[in-house]
């Protein structure tokens, strides 16, 4: 009969920056701080705070990322996530939207795999993935082959997940039709306890993360550009550079900023913008734990968070047209603070938790019942 405590370990794709997935991981390491952590590829200077928890990292992460880009290091990304040595361990959940999925369990461990999304530039956004990159054309037109045979493997090592969890309905379907898995939809968690209502007068709209060119940024810089409204933009990434040099002075560009900086940047603005298709937003429910309504681009997890008229408003198509005749008929002063901080309470922290270790406790009790039955 077993009465001891599963052994846990973690699974991350890799910790090269500090974003949505790698809070997921914090909460999931804070729930099972004896579990280590396995990871292609550790920075531990690109964290504040640090990353709690052993650490273990793969062969890759000896390479020097100062003269390398961490993405040229592709083609070895799937050997060396097999060579993870899970042995020890009975569950296993990883933390994914590239490839950590494919990790070698042991034959009765279980692998509960929260998926942020079936891996984008292989899927959903190849095209796009390949056009973006800073290489040499013939890189680009030889990529696509090589892309190719990944999205194969990557196929076939969502099979090697037993549990799959979705952070959101549409990342749901989207593993149905690429892994033909079915998923429980688990809504990530955000810290709505750190964020706050405030009265101050709101002079500026927000938005803000990681400056990628999938976050659709260039579409708000056009925008306000032509309005001259206010616009506050928070975060840094590789289209920083690029955006900067075409916006004109009435946007500003605050760069990487503290959680109480963040904080504050959301409590005054009018309202904070969502101009990209995400899996699910967390800066979106942020924004509403902070009182602010959110207009979004109608269209993947903002239909789950964002409620019409409530909580915010949409645009329906990705234009600098569209968005700005949603930004001149926008009245903040229809948005009550305490009703759209509210609605955030459902994506709490204590949401996510319970949900997690409700079913660990599931899938400890479930294998415990079959190693007794087989003794």
């Amino acid at each position: 009969m077993q009465d001891s405590e599963p052994k846990i370990a973690l699974v991350h794709d890799h910790l090269t920056q500090d974003g949505g997935a790698e809070r997921v991981l914090r909460v999931l390491s804070s729930l099972y701080p004896n579990a280590p952590i396995y990871t292609l590829a550790y920075k531990p200077e690109r964290f504040d705070p640090p990353i709690l928890g052993t650490v273990r990292t793969s062969f890759l992460n000896r390479f020097p990322f100062t003269l390398l880009p961490f993405q040229w290091l592709l083609p070895l990304m799937p050997h060396a996530t097999e060579q993870y040595d899970l042995r020890e361990f009975d569950i296993v959940i990883s933390s994914v939207s590239s490839l950590a999925k494919g990790i070698i369990t042991r034959q009765d461990a279980v692998h509960l795999c929260y998926c942020h999304t079936p891996t984008r530039y292989l899927w959903t956004e190849m095209h796009e993935y390949v056009q973006n990159l800073s290489v040499p054309t013939v890189v680009k037109k030889i990529l696509p082959l090589y892309l190719s045979r990944l999205r194969e493997w990557d196929r076939h090592a969502a099979d090697r997940v037993d549990q799959f969890l979705a952070n959101s309905a549409t990342v749901r379907q989207r593993i149905l039709k690429y892994y033909r898995s079915d998923a429980r939809v688990v809504f990530p968690p955000v810290d709505t306890e750190s964020f706050s209502v405030s009265d101050q007068p709101k002079t500026y709209f927000l938005a803000g993360g990681r400056i990628m060119a999938y976050k659709k940024f260039d579409l708000i810089v056009e925008t306000f550009n032509r309005l001259r409204l206010p616009l506050k933009i928070f975060g840094s990434g590789p289209q920083l550079d690029e955006l900067q040099a075409i916006a004109k002075d009435n946007i500003e560009f605050l760069g990487r900023v503290s959680d109480q900086e963040k904080a504050d940047l959301y409590q005054n603005c009018i309202a904070y913008l969502n101009p990209q298709e995400e899996d699910f937003g967390i800066t979106v429910i942020e924004a509403m734990a902070s009182g602010r309504p959110v207009i979004a681009y109608a269209k993947g997890g903002a239909l789950e968070t964002v409620v019409e008229g409530v909580t915010g408003t949409f645009f329906d198509e990705q234009t600098w047209e569209c968005l700005a005749d949603t930004l001149i008929q926008f009245d903040p002063s229809r948005f009550d603070p305490q009703t759209i901080k509210a609605h955030s309470d459902q994506f709490s922290h204590e949401a996510f938790t319970h949900q997690i270790q409700e079913m660990v406790s599931l899938i400890h009790q479930a294998t415990s019942e079959s190693h007794e039955n087989s003794d």
